[in-house]
């Protein structure tokens, strides 16, 4: 195996695969192209900390192709969505024969990965658990969490049994034959949580109980929903518990200031909050390395597509261009960036 990419969820995935992987038999190999990452890995291994305690794994860490070997059987692609297509080109002589790429982004990008390696040697995998790097080479998993995996074409694969035993170390992993209902309902929670998350600065508990955010929140999901409904796809509950078809706002409850089903929408939302207090946006984070966030395949997906559609979709809009001023550095990430939003697009 293959890891490419040694941020938050590369080093959390890499760390506590490495060690189940070796004792069958297997080899994991990380790849990055951040020379202090690899040197801090392997100077001191990959320090593992948050949910899963403290502990060092020494993962080989490469930052040459060269390096890593060729054949693999699973090649994780674990960059931002910017860097996804890259990386695949970059990797693709790499994999062996029957082998898959496994898409990790959030987004849409399986169909992106397809057209550089064949439908048949690509696999997503939705990721339900957040991780970030507070310096190089120490990973943070900030919420606990599995996999969902399956193919973009709901196709059955042999290969996805495998794959869900090697990321079963890491969280609960299953297999779905609806991938784009499980892909379009992270979505619009990402679109959601961390697009906002990069607006407020802030991690996600704190910013949820901000009844603006909540609000935002509910329109960007909305606008998801009702884009992802006119494109045909079925909706899958996430973690089999959050159904983004209820969670949608109705046209009375966008006009409404409270009502017993919005107080219920609110509910979870600071539930949701609670439970995923410590997750922090890796938008955010990319943007204060110097990486392009990766907005433009969230929330700018859901505006292309709601276009094409005609369906409108202005808060996503909004949010995208302003996470562009933000990492133009013509704003900052804080809860007033977010007060402006919500003044712009009729918030209350």
């Amino acid at each position: 195996m293959l890891v490419v990419g040694a941020g938050g969820i590369g080093g959390v995935a890499s760390s506590m695969m490495f060690d189940p992987l070796r004792a069958r038999g297997g080899e994991l190999v990380a790849y990055t192209t951040n020379a202090t990452i690899a040197a801090a890995v392997r100077d001191h291994g990959m320090r593992l900390t948050g949910t899963e305690g403290a502990r060092a794994v020494p993962v080989p860490c490469e930052t040459s192709l060269d390096a890593v070997g060729r054949d693999f059987d699973w090649i994780i692609l674990a960059t931002q969505p910017p860097q996804v297509e890259a990386a695949a080109r970059d990797t693709a002589h790499l994999l062996a024969p029957t082998g898959a790429m496994v898409c990790l982004q959030n987004g849409l990008c399986e169909s992106r990965l397809a057209r550089i390696v064949g439908d048949e040697h690509v696999v997503g995998a939705v990721v339900a658990w957040g991780a970030t790097m507070p310096e190089p080479g120490v990973y943070e998993r900030t919420a606990g969490g599995g996999f969902v995996v399956g193919r973009i074409d709901g196709r059955d694969d042999p290969r996805l049994d495998a794959l869900t035993a090697v990321l079963d170390p890491v969280g609960p992993a299953r297999v779905t034959h609806n991938l784009a209902g499980a892909r379009w309902s992270k979505l619009a929670i990402n679109c959601a949580i961390s697009t906002l998350g990069t607006l407020g600065g802030d991690r996600l508990g704190a910013l949820m109980t901000s009844l603006t955010v909540r609000r935002l929140a509910l329109r960007i999901m909305t606008e998801t929903v009702r884009v992802a409904r006119a494109e045909g796809v079925s909706l899958e509950k996430v973690s089999n518990t959050v159904d983004l078809d209820w969670i949608a706002l109705t046209e009375s409850e966008e006009a409404a200031l409270g009502s017993p089903a919005l107080f219920a929408k609110h509910a979870l939302l600071l539930a949701v909050g609670a439970r995923y207090r410590r997750m922090r946006s890796s938008m955010l984070s990319a943007i204060e390395r110097g990486r392009p966030p990766a907005v433009d395949f969230l929330n700018g997906e859901v505006v292309d597509r709601g276009a094409r559609h005609g369906i409108a979709t202005p808060v996503n809009a909004d949010a995208q261009r302003t996470v562009h001023a933000i990492a133009r550095g013509e704003l900052r990430s804080s809860m007033e960036t977010i007060y402006a939003l919500a003044e712009r697009v009729g918030v209350r």
